[in-house]
């Protein structure tokens, strides 16, 4: 009992009941034993009999605490494999962790957690021991989560970090220099791979592991690439649901890479400045007031709030209704000039369900592939409205269109 004490902390341990009581019993036992000893008590002919009660008892506590313990194993592993869902895991050599071989030398894996996380999650330490025994000095890692991260001594500080917000895009330039980052270190050495995750391995991985397939020319084109993720990750003898890139702006990204890949010579295409002058919202019928009055809409850049309009009070905006044509238009009052990465979020005063980033629909998109001032986005290209569950609002010709002056345009 003492030396539990001493590893596991004196808190930590009676926090425990059974682990009270069988301290209790303990501690008893040798109060009984030392009395027993040194004393001439007239009923101590008795104490033997109260001592291998104790015993007993002690043995009895200790089986069960043995058996909670092997149950719990088995109820992490149980959690787990509920919270991958059907993601291919690795169950091979005594290892059981949400983890897939995309190829041979890139990995793609939930979150390496410790604490709480580590029981429905990849366990930090366990990743540790699969990535010292499989390729042991030959792995870098590769942290996409802007929430939160960990010790990198964990893996010998051969850890970088692309801050990449749940659910949301890299920008252009991080793009360019993870792909750099990932060449280089393969570069290295033959037997050197990568191990890339975000949160669940899915959404920013996917991304970027597709960003690599394009740029080390496994694939030609960005949707063989998102589509060959998603095979690879899903494991179809549980579940046919696809476990690959998880928002249309993510796989937008992914093309945009490959068009900087292959016409820009991996670098950033020329900057586009645009001036923000309206926004449509087509069969916007069911959805919220059905006229877009319950609509704000929030402009980022650089992970900045540049602009926002709320459509009820008609703060920096005006708002107009077609009936006829089923849409609402949002005419923006000293709408912003944006450049390079954009993302537009919409959020509802009239009951719209929230989907991912707390919102009902959002969409980023990159300046210089405005073609001729306007940009149109269908229900299938539009975060959250695009996932089959959310048609009942969102109906199959709902849209959102964009529409772009020149800055200084008159």
């Amino acid at each position: 009992v003492c030396l539990r004490v001493f590893v596991e902390g004196f808190r930590v341990y009676f926090r425990n009941k059974l682990h009270i009581l069988d301290a209790v019993i303990v501690v008893v036992t040798q109060v009984i034993t030392m009395v027993y000893a040194f004393s001439d008590l007239s009923g101590s002919t008795h104490i033997p009999r109260v001592i291998t009660v104790f015993r007993i008892l002690r043995v009895v506590i200790l089986i069960r605490i043995f058996r909670l313990a092997s149950q719990k194993k088995r109820l992490e592993k149980a959690t787990r494999r509920m919270v991958s869902e059907n993601k291919r895991r690795y169950q091979k050599d005594g290892f059981d962790l949400d983890l897939t071989y995309i190829t041979d030398r890139v990995i793609a894996m939930s979150f390496p957690s410790s604490g709480k996380q580590s029981l429905y999650r990849n366990p930090i330490e366990e990743v540790v021991r699969f990535f010292d025994t499989k390729h042991k000095e030959h792995y870098k890692v590769y942290n996409l989560c802007s929430e939160k991260g960990y010790d990198p001594r964990y893996f010998h500080y051969r850890v970088e970090r692309i801050f990449i917000d749940d659910h949301n895009v890299p920008v252009l330039e991080d793009m360019l220099k993870f792909t750099a980052n990932v060449r280089e270190w393969m570069a290295a050495d033959e037997r050197n791979v990568v191990a890339i995750h975000c949160k669940g391995g899915k959404g920013r991985t996917g991304t970027m592991v597709c960003t690599w397939l394009i740029d080390n020319d496994q694939f030609e084109n960005a949707k063989e690439s998102l589509d060959y993720f998603g095979e690879r990750r899903t494991d179809t003898s549980v579940s046919s649901k696809f476990q690959g890139v998880e928002t249309p702006s993510q796989s937008r990204y992914v093309g945009y890479y490959e068009v900087m890949k292959n016409e820009f010579k991996r670098q950033l295409p020329p900057q586009k400045k645009l001036k923000i002058k309206n926004i449509r919202i087509h069969s916007v019928h069911g959805v919220g007031r059905n006229n877009g009055s319950d609509l704000k809409i929030e402009i980022i850049v650089a992970k900045r709030l540049v602009f926002q309009c709320v459509c009820a009070t008609q703060e920096n905006c005006k708002l107009f209704f077609d009936a006829g044509n089923n849409s609402a238009v949002i005419s923006l009052e000293n709408g912003p000039e944006v450049i390079g990465d954009v993302k537009v979020r919409f959020e509802s005063s009239g009951g719209l369900p929230k989907g991912y980033d707390d919102c009902p629909f959002y969409f980023w998109f990159n300046t210089f592939f405005v073609v001729n001032n306007r940009l149109h986005l269908s229900r299938d290209e539009l975060d959250n409205p695009h996932k089959p569950k959310t048609w009942k609002i969102y109906s199959e010709k709902f849209a959102v269109e964009v529409n772009f002056d020149e800055p200084n345009a008159s």
